[in-house]
């Protein structure tokens, strides 16, 4: 187990970089040097080598106690930085390249980022990895209540749901990390008529966006959720419309890629577009019939493969877990075999793509792993993991288990509010080992670091 450090977050908040200042107090961070290649290496600008650095990245941890997020090292458990968000009650993510802590607070129309301090540069005759303190950047996004945040082929896109009473219309903002570094101002692409609760998929020089028709002729219930989808293409610096599918998705939410589709979660079904690599092909996979009330509204899919996820859900009923067959056009419910009374509260894949992982209220993480059957990728019970040795009925209201996974290496990270820790469960062998020790109440966590893109 790697050696854990009991960490302040107090008695370091006034000493440590904020994006907001504390008081007068001086901030002292030393930039840390790449690190080396061999002695026998041929490396440098003249171009053939790579400068790679080896890490198991940097973590983002937020708390419900505080409006800071602190970021620390995963290679030695060291506290590099505490940064004030600009308003309370803000989520947290990576940016696309996992550079960046993008913070949105929907409330407020607000949209920062912090410098995560380790990224790849392709220097096209070579790679050159760089490492450098955390730092708080001034670029930021105003905007109407940016919700959902979607990263796919280098592209990150957000989308502003508009103001609720229609008095500003919803928009996407398309960012890369290289936008973020040179704060680019201009990332709006794209401008509705009116307010939705939507979503944006960036796929190469298209953007699959949701639309929202007037309430007379929408087939949602919800009128605030769209019941189609538009193809927007980049012509130069801008993105046309080139067109709106005619088959709908009532009731939209929810949306996810694979190898080959976009998919869009439906009140009726789950809404796929093939990518042919000039046009979308459009079609629809019916609910199961055990569905009763729910509805798909939330999907996970992975550039490796052609079968999603889906999490079938309604309120006051348990989630129903179903594999995607897009290719087949075929939805089968996954039984993930859970315990007594546990409720999925995260999800997502391991960096290659082979495990799904599922983060339940009971203290477990439930692992699924893929095999072929007729040709097509199901998914399946594999194991599952005790996490944490707390008594899970005293988590307090409004807390719960969070969620990442490293895009370095086969491990997801797992705060733990009762413990005041950080856990790391190896997603190959089920081994659990405390990642950090806190002396504060972590709430949401995000990996930021040098991805791998063979994870293995």
């Amino acid at each position: 187990m790697k050696k854990t450090m009991k960490l302040s977050l107090i008695a370091t908040l006034c000493s440590s970089l904020l994006l907001t200042g504390c008081g007068d107090a001086e901030t002292n961070i030393v930039e840390k040097e790449p690190e080396k290649p061999a002695a026998d290496d041929d490396h440098g600008h003249g171009g053939h080598g790579d400068i790679t650095i080896d890490s198991l990245g940097r973590l983002a941890i937020s708390s419900p106690d505080s409006d800071n997020i602190a970021i620390f090292d995963l290679d030695d458990s060291e506290l590099l930085g505490q940064f004030a968000t600009t308003h309370s009650g803000s989520r947290i993510t990576a940016s696309v390249g996992y550079r960046y802590l993008v913070v949105t607070n929907r409330d407020n129309g607000h949209t920062g980022f912090i410098d995560g301090g380790l990224w790849r540069e392709d220097h096209v005759a070579h790679l050159h990895d760089y490492e450098q303190a955390p730092a708080a950047i001034d670029f930021h996004i105003d905007s109407s209540r940016p919700t959902h945040v979607v990263k796919h082929d280098g592209a990150m896109a957000i989308f502003n749901d508009g103001a609720e009473d229609g008095s500003i219309a919803a928009s996407v903002n398309l960012l890369t990390d290289e936008n973020i570094t040179a704060a680019k101002t201009d990332s709006e692409v794209i401008s509705f008529d009116m307010n939705m609760h939507g979503v944006a998929e960036p796929r190469g020089d298209f953007i699959l966006t949701t639309v929202r028709r007037d309430d007379a002729s929408s087939t949602s219930t919800a009128k605030i959720l769209p019941d189609q989808v538009a193809v927007y293409h980049k012509h130069g610096d801008e993105y046309e419309q080139d067109v709106i599918f005619e088959l709908t998705c009532p009731n939209l939410h929810g949306a996810a890629q694979s190898k080959g589709y976009v998919a869009f979660g439906c009140g009726d079904g789950v809404f796929l577009a093939k990518d042919d690599g000039h046009d979308f092909d459009v079609s629809k996979i019916a609910n199961l019939d055990n569905f009763d009330t729910r509805r798909v509204g939330t999907l996970y899919g992975h550039h490796e493969h052609d079968s999603l996820i889906g999490v079938a859900s309604a309120r006051g009923t348990t989630p129903i877990l179903v594999t995607v067959n897009a290719a087949g056009g075929e939805m089968e419910a996954i039984d993930w075999q859970p315990q007594t009374d546990a409720a999925p509260v995260s999800y997502g894949f391991s960096a290659e793509g082979d495990v799904f992982v599922i983060l339940d209220n009971q203290g477990y993480l439930t692992l699924l792993e893929q095999h072929v059957h007729d040709g097509a990728i199901e998914w399946e019970f594999s194991s599952r993991v005790d996490f944490t040795e707390q008594d899970v009925s005293t988590m307090p209201d409004g807390q719960n288990f969070s969620l990442v996974i490293s895009q370095h290496t086969h491990l997801a990270y797992i705060s733990d509010p009762l413990a005041k820790s950080i856990v790391a469960v190896d997603l190959e062998d089920g081994d659990v080992t405390t990642a950090l020790s806190l002396d504060f109440t972590p709430a949401n966590i995000s990996w930021l670091g040098i991805k791998e893109e063979h994870a293995h």
